[in-house]
């Protein structure tokens, strides 16, 4: 594929994540809300509640790897494009919904969409950028995530997320938008599919590749683990901030405000300062640092013990994620690199199980005993990525972030 270059990256690079920062923020706008808006609405239990906001990510463990490897076998585009239009529809049906049931069908497509789309876009970005620059893309994308993710809580809380149906309207309206941009730019560009797709194999074949990945499924395991307790920021920790604090909404908002603030500033310096480190070796600090926020999250009482707590988790997300898609890249096949970014997704099993079994332990105790939950549970990942970090030496992994 062609590489066409506007400052050194490909226009739909900036397409992309132009993109993000507008369609992240309308998204953040309204489903950090959702738990809190059903609970209004519906008054319904807060397992159930748990249930529909998880069902979304148990739909995306399989169909990110199923996306990815369509991507890789008919075509970024027509993956893309199709994702993106039924995504806009999903928002508005938010919108108009009235039974749990209808939620957590919705939430279900909402889920299939996004591990459609997400890995289908990073394997897109690769396609057309230079080796040596997908680690600065990467980082770019992450940002811009972030940048949206500030936007949209405040916007949320001006609109009043937690009992109105605007934001959903809103969203659905920022991707309906951004689908018709990406299809006149992916027509212009004739961006069609991934080099090498005559190899591919079959679903059955992709998966066998991937069963055989040890490494791979180390690091999906671990990322199983972390999203199990960070699934507890968008499902228990604003029920626990109604608990125990008042203008828990409020502080809620801006904890999420905040940790997607601390990012855009601190990604750059932290990035450097671990940039020639072993990939793995930041997955774990970044897993550490995770567990001492949860252990602040279990102790805090008041407005300034959950902000720094909210600091801390922030750090460990700076190290964590970012390497993920640098790590995906460096081990996944030229002709494969879709299903890999794909198989990524089945991380996504961590928040639906997480959802749920928090809320169960909310329910059953509180939120103190839940967050050093939590803490344990996250600190089991870190013995994962040690055991992936053997296997990848094993199968002679190639570190980018030591290149670099």
């Amino acid at each position: 594929m062609k590489k066409i270059n506007l400052k050194g990256y490909h226009p739909i690079v900036w397409t992309l994540l132009a993109g993000t920062v507008f369609a992240r923020g309308a998204s953040f706008m309204a489903l950090p809300f959702l738990a809190l808006y059903l609970s209004k609405t519906e008054g319904i239990h807060p397992v159930i509640i748990g249930l529909i906001i998880g069902v979304g990510p148990l739909t995306g463990t399989l169909g990110g790897f199923i996306g990815g490897h369509l991507s890789d076998r008919f075509g970024r585009k027509v993956v893309m494009l199709a994702s993106v239009f039924t995504w806009a529809f999903v928002f508005i049906g938010f919108a108009y919904a009235t039974k749990p049931i209808v939620f957590l069908l919705l939430n279900a497509l909402n889920g299939i969409c996004r591990s459609f789309f997400e890995p289908t876009s990073q394997a897109l970005m690769s396609d057309v950028t230079d080796k040596e620059k997908r680690l600065r893309v990467f980082s770019m994308r992450y940002t811009a995530i972030n940048i949206g993710a500030a936007m949209g809580p405040l916007l949320g809380a001006i609109f009043g997320a937690a009992s109105s149906t605007i934001t959903f309207e809103i969203t659905g309206g920022f991707y309906l938008f951004y689908g018709i941009v990406l299809f006149i730019l992916l027509n212009k560009y004739q961006i069609i599919k991934g080099e090498n797709n005559k190899k591919l194999t079959s679903v059955q074949g992709a998966f066998k590749v991937l069963i055989n990945d040890k490494a791979l499924l180390y690091f999906i395991l671990g990322g199983i683990l972390v999203n199990i307790g960070y699934s507890q920021v968008e499902s228990s920790l604003p029920q626990h901030l109604e608990k125990v604090l008042r203008d828990g909404v409020v502080l809620y908002s801006i904890l999420l405000s905040i940790n997607a603030i601390t990012v855009v500033i601190l990604q750059i310096p932290l990035s450097r300062l671990v940039e020639k480190w072993k990939v793995l070796h930041v997955m774990m600090l970044g897993s550490s640092i995770f567990v001492i926020g949860f252990i602040g999250f279990s102790f805090s009482q008041d407005w300034i013990g959950f902000i720094l707590s909210m600091v801390l988790f922030t750090i460990g997300e700076i190290f964590l994620f970012p390497s993920t898609s640098v790590f995906i890249d460096s081990i996944a096949p030229e002709a494969m690199r879709g299903t890999y970014f794909g198989a990524a997704q089945f991380r996504s099993f961590g928040n639906f199980i997480g959802p749920i079994f928090g809320g169960w332990i909310f329910k059953q105790f509180n939120g103190q005993w839940l967050f050093g939950i939590m803490a344990f549970v996250v600190t089991l990942s870190i013995f994962s990525y040690l055991l992936g970090y053997k296997k990848q030496v094993v199968r002679g992994f190639k570190d980018v972030m030591h290149e670099q």
